[in-house]
């Protein structure tokens, strides 16, 4: 017979952890769940306490939850151009927190929507787009249903914290200070009995209404201006859109009635204030409370909610039929969100129902009329939009953000390594994944981007190194990124103007293609057929796939994945000359301020340098060679004349004059100096494969690389080709057989004769 296994909690097989410390664990446990679960009531008094301290966080809304809730969550953006001008508002938001940290199923917002969403959220804190409907607009496969389901999710969470407090009115009434006090003797063992606790009426407003809103709307303007001593709030609260409701809504029925009532029977106002205790609102999206969520086959439910129990027990307390108990199911959502999951079946109809709600925020229960402010949301595909297209007045009450298709192939990879793990890019080579998910992009992006008509003044500039539609220089742009091949009037012509056009022209895009559902089923039909015995997968091994593969290959924009390889080669390439470059900054810096300094002197003059301390013969072929070095060999005498001419200029006006003597900056950190060290170090980088290239004897040692016949090479030379593996490894992340691939690569294919005469900008 087996042994019994021995009570959870009560004892371990190897009775590591003590009885009495798993005792305190659980009490913590306990502790903790409470103190996460506290809803208790406060005082009216210390309620409006804390009103006077922090009237920010009392004084809020569905609204404005919400936008506190989005920016609890995102840290600030980051802007491209910081206090500039310039700035597009286009910035880089962490949204991780927000949608895929502790989400069952992640949502990956690419930079686009980011901003869009960021941008929505804002809108709502200004208090301007409160009495509208939100859809979040995409196709099938864009994560539409996540979105909302994680956005809700943390909402809920939200609410749970001190940060994400929202209060609203408790009603706890002394029932032996009634004149019906003897009432409570004769009142029956029922359901209702929980409304009666230690000789105390206790009420919870249905609607979720705000505690300050029981103050009567005649006086909230004096009492608040006498409640609260901030005059920056107090400003926006009596003047902007934002707190508007503050000073005109007004409490349901129930508490409307049961405040006059009251009133009537103690005929003073603070006792009945004291009746009054705020809680916390309860969001819960699995009971419905401030969060609903309805699915199109949800029924419809149109009865008003009542029980004639509570009705019967308020009468008989208060000897008055004049407080209605009931409320619709929309006051469950009151002052929270109610979501709309697709506009099908039965949504369509609760959609047509909300219409007048979402114009006037009023709608009749019965004889009763039920005032709702609540963020209502839902999300939609394209084809659904005709149930209310030709309703003219809901025209102006819709507001449509777009979720798209991923158009930020470092979003794409993220979704990648969700679903595939982590470690997915370690099988490809660096940036062949990357590429895959820019192939996958291309599908969904137009081909025509007016913009870029009105921007770049010759496109056909950059025709040789990226493709016909320029598809790859909007994929960086739309990642965040300005491309350093772009040419540098076009990058001073990339105005705060065109960069806002360029976003607008984004909301178009994402809508047709290849879903992100699709793109995880290539990628898994790919990984399977080209990851298996392989210790890398590669670029040719990306391009053999999408050409070969018939339902993606017709939505591939033509040429574009030979463009792609065209640019992953020249970058390929620039890498191993890059790896193999021995960089001699010490001596490049020498030369540059030896060169700055003779720039002040005649030709034929012997100089000491000021910087260095070297003697410098200024002759023209001085000049010559550290101009070649700079500016590369190809230019010709009067061009180079021309530009040792600006250099003086710029030394003397800039460098020497605001730099140096007003900045008190040493010349290394003048932007002058910068620049030429870069161009300096650019121009090495070139010609540092020449060498090598057509070398028999460097490509048989790279052949022998790992093996015995290594040691017979020279000693000079193995130190290049173990500098310039060691070099790929540790700068660019290749494995060691990586390494070795891509200098076979480069040099099988002869791409540093190819890209010789290349140009960049």
């Amino acid at each position: 017979m087996p042994k019994r296994k021995k009570p959870y909690l009560i004892e371990t097989s190897h009775d590591i952890v003590s009885k009495g410390e798993k005792l305190e664990a659980l009490i913590n446990l306990g502790h903790d769940i409470r103190e996460k679960e506290r809803r208790l009531p406060i005082s009216f008094n210390d309620f409006l306490f804390l009103a006077s301290k922090e009237p920010e966080n009392v004084f809020r809304n569905i609204f404005q939850l919400f936008h506190d809730m989005v920016h609890y969550y995102v840290p600030e953006g980051k802007d491209e151009y910081p206090e500039s001008k310039d700035s597009s508002g286009f910035m880089d938001f962490d949204m991780n927190k927000l949608f895929v940290k502790y989400c069952e199923e992640p949502f990956f917002a690419d930079r686009l929507f980011a901003n869009r969403f960021i941008s929505l959220a804002n809108g709502f804190k200004k208090g301007i787009q409160n009495n509208l409907i939100y859809f979040f607009e995409g196709p099938a496969g864009s994560g539409k249903s996540t979105f909302l389901n994680n956005l809700l999710y943390k909402l809920e969470e939200y609410t749970k914290t001190p940060e994400g407090t929202i209060y609203k009115i408790y009603w706890k009434v002394p029932v032996d200070e009634l004149p019906s006090a003897k009432i409570l003797s004769q009142i029956a063992e029922n359901e209702t009995q929980r409304h009666v606790k230690e000789k105390y009426f206790t009420l919870s407003c249905p609607n979720n209404d705000h505690p300050i809103l029981i103050i009567p709307e005649e006086l909230r303007v004096n009492f608040l201006d006498e409640l609260i001593t901030d005059k920056k709030f107090k400003e926006k609260l009596f003047n902007s859109k934002e707190y508007e409701w503050v000073l005109k809504d007004t409490p349901c029925a129930l508490c409307n009635s049961l405040y006059n009532t009251l009133l009537d029977i103690f005929e003073e106002p603070l006792k009945v204030y004291n009746m009054i205790y705020p809680r916390r609102v309860d969001f819960s999206r699995q009971f419905g409370k401030g969060i609903s969520i309805f699915n199109p086959g949800d029924p419809v439910t149109t009865q008003p909610f009542q029980n004639n129990a509570i009705q019967n027990t308020i009468n008989q307390l208060f000897n008055t039929d004049e407080i209605p108990y009931i409320y619709s199911i929309l006051a469950f959502t009151n002052n929270g969100v109610l979501a709309l999951m697709d506009i099908k079946e039965n949504n369509v109809k609760r959609l047509i129902n909300l219409h007048g709600i979402i114009s006037d925020g009023v709608h009749k229960v019965k004889h009763i009329e039920e005032h709702i402010r609540s963020l209502f949301i839902g999300v939609i595909n394209p084809e659904d939009k005709v149930h209310y297209k030709d309703v003219k007045s809901f025209q102006d009450r819709i507001i449509n953000a777009n979720i798209s298709y991923i158009l930020d192939y470092n979003t794409e990879i993220d979704i990648y390594k969700n679903k595939f793990g982590k470690n997915i890019e370690d099988k490809f080579l660096p940036r062949v994944l990357q590429n895959f998910g820019k192939i996958i992009i291309s599908t969904r992006m137009n081909t025509s981007t007016p913009v870029f008509d009105k921007w770049l003044e010759n496109t056909q500039r950059y025709k040789n190194y990226i493709d016909d539609d320029l598809l790859l220089l909007k994929m960086e742009l739309y990642a965040g990124k300005i491309p350093n091949w772009l040419s540098d009037t076009d990058k001073k012509e990339f105005s705060k103007e065109i960069r806002k056009n360029l976003i607008a022209e984004s909301e178009n895009e994402g809508k047709s293609g290849v879903s992100g559902r699709q793109s995880l089923t290539f990628l898994n039909k790919f990984l399977s057929r080209f990851s298996v015995d392989k210790d890398f997968i590669t670029m040719s091994d990306v391009i053999e796939f999408f050409k070969n593969e018939d339902k993606l290959s017709e939505l591939i924009p033509d040429k574009f994945i030979d463009a792609l390889n065209n640019i992953y080669e020249y970058n390929i390439l620039e890498e191993v000359k890059e790896a193999i470059y021995l960089y001699n900054e010490a001596k490049m810096k020498r030369d540059i301020k030896n060169y700055l300094y003779a720039l002040n002197f005649d030709t034929g003059e012997t100089i000491r340098s000021y910087y260095t301390n070297d003697t410098i013969e200024i002759t023209e072929e001085y000049y010559i060679i550290i101009e070649t070095f700079l500016y590369g060999a190809d230019i010709s005498d009067e061009e180079r004349k021309k530009i040792r001419k600006e250099n003086h200029s710029e030394y003397i006006t800039k460098t020497l004059a605001q730099e140096i003597r007003v900045k008190d900056m040493p010349v290394e950190q003048t932007e002058q100096f910068i620049d030429m060290l870069r161009k300096y170090s650019d121009n090495l980088k070139k010609f540092s494969l020449k060498p090598y290239e057509d070398n028999d004897h460097f490509k048989r040692c790279i052949d022998a690389y790992n093996t015995i016949a290594f040691n017979k090479f020279e000693a000079p030379l193995k130190k290049v080709v173990n500098k310039l593996i060691s070099n790929l490894e540790t700068k660019f992340g290749y494995s060691e057989a990586g390494a070795l691939y891509i200098i076979k690569y480069v040099l099988e294919n002869k791409l540093n004769q190819r890209f010789k005469n290349f140009k960049i900008g």
